[in-house]
């Protein structure tokens, strides 16, 4: 036989053995990456280099993951079965609506309207955390300086309710 003849066959068999392979694990996982946060971790580094991630919440179907980053921000990461579509929630430009269910809500998100949807997560407390960082990222900057600066007009001193005019 000819040494092209055997080398063809031997890459056939590997092919042959790479595509079995690779089956035999998907089948073991039939959701994909879509609960590998390790990954979502390196998508969103990658998207974002700038934000530091302070913890990751991932919804019961592992569609989704909500990022809170340090500064108090707050991200967003769909899956799309092999990498993640990341998202920065700017202040104000989400609407969040409850459910009958506690442990979920219906997100609006006024950037990327293909990314409104119901997310449901494993635990009524994991819910109200997350909703709780879309809340305070609700609060438009301009809000937060307003809220920051002292009054002016307000005299120094303790005033007392009953006296007030």
């Amino acid at each position: 036989m000819s040494p092209v003849i055997v080398w063809s066959i031997i890459f056939v068999l590997l092919m042959g053995l790479a595509y079995y392979v690779t089956r035999l694990v998907s089948r073991d996982r039939p959701d994909g990456n879509r609960h590998d946060t390790g990954l979502a971790i390196l998508e969103f580094g990658r998207a974002f280099p700038q934000e530091a991630i302070r913890s990751l919440h991932v919804t019961a179907d592992g569609d989704a993951i909500f990022v809170r980053l340090h500064d108090n921000k707050a991200g967003f990461m769909k899956s799309n079965r092999s990498h993640y579509s990341c998202h920065l929630i700017e202040p104000g430009r989400v609407r969040v609506m409850p459910l009958t269910n506690a442990k979920g809500f219906a997100i609006e998100f006024l950037d990327a309207p293909t990314q409104n949807a119901t997310y449901t997560f494993s635990s009524e407390k994991e819910a109200a955390e997350v909703a709780l960082w879309l809340l305070d990222n609700y609060v438009s900057v301009a809000d937060r300086d307003i809220e920051e600066q002292p009054a002016k007009d307000m005299p120094a001193g303790d005033i007392n309710p009953d006296r007030a005019k």
